[in-house]
């Protein structure tokens, strides 16, 4: 028997995210690397949750030291106006 979500459509299945620096086998994020730390950045220039990114709690860490430093540095924007 399947189950549905009570409106008559099937449950829809959600793979776990696997972590883009783990499988870069990345040891530590450069925050000079401004294409990759753009990806886990909103339009708004804001990080962007484990939840939605789908990075380990370590490596979300050290993206947010990455993000922070190259913003002191002026490679990435405090907010986008």
């Amino acid at each position: 028997m399947e189950r549905n979500s009570g409106n008559g459509k099937p449950l829809k299945r959600h793979h776990k995210k696997v972590c883009m620096f783990c499988a870069d086998r990345a040891e530590t994020i450069d925050y000079k690397d401004t294409a990759k730390l753009k990806k886990c950045l909103t339009e708004r220039a804001k990080i962007l949750p484990r939840r939605v990114t789908g990075t380990c709690a370590y490596h979300q860490r050290e993206l947010t030291k990455a993000v922070k430093r190259a913003r002191f540095v002026a490679l990435l924007p405090y907010s986008a106006d």
